[in-house]
Formats: structure tokens, sequence, C-alpha cells
């Protein structure tokens, strides 16, 4: 929700997905989540993406985790600690749940 709120506001937003949030990296893994009073975790995906948002994968926690390249979901990227740590550099502000 947070994500969307800034892509919305032509900010430059992503979400880095680490150690078992890589998962939702992977097509299908999003579709069955939904929380109440909230969009499904699929569309708010599919919305962020489409408004320019980034999804970026830390690449130890997907190869660990032995998942697939080919399943990627449209608008996510693996990248090392090294990217996330060149986009915070440039003063970025950052939240974390």
């Amino acid at each position: 929700m947070v994500a969307n709120a800034a892509v919305a506001s032509d900010n430059e937003a992503l979400v880095f997905l680490s150690i078992e949030g890589v998962r939702l990296s992977q097509k299908g893994t999003a579709d069955g989540i939904h929380e109440q009073g909230f969009s499904p975790l699929k569309d708010l995906m599919e919305n962020f993406v489409k408004a320019g948002g980034k999804i970026w994968v830390c690449s130890p926690c997907f190869k660990k985790r032995s998942l697939s390249e080919e399943a990627l979901v449209p608008g996510a990227t693996i990248v090392g600690g090294a990217k996330l740590v060149e986009f915070l550099g440039d003063g970025s502000p950052s939240v974390s749940y």
C-alpha cells in the first residue's frame, strides 16, 4: 500500500524483497494473499509495476531458495545488495516492515 502511494505521488519507488519475501517474486505466489480491507496482493503488485515501481529481489536470498528466474513476476529484477546500497546512498528515503 505504501509503495503504491509513493509511486502514485510521482516518486521513484522500489520494493526490495529479501529473506522469505523473495518468494513473492514468483508468479502465482501472491495470488491467494488477500487481507480484509485491502486489495489483493497480486493486484497491488501489478498496479505498482504498471505505475512505474520497481521490484528488486535479493540475489543471495533468491539463489538460496533455488527459485526460478523464468517464473519472475513482471517488474521483478534480481539484484545484489550493492545495488540497494547505491540506491539508498543517493539519499532515498526508506521504509521497512
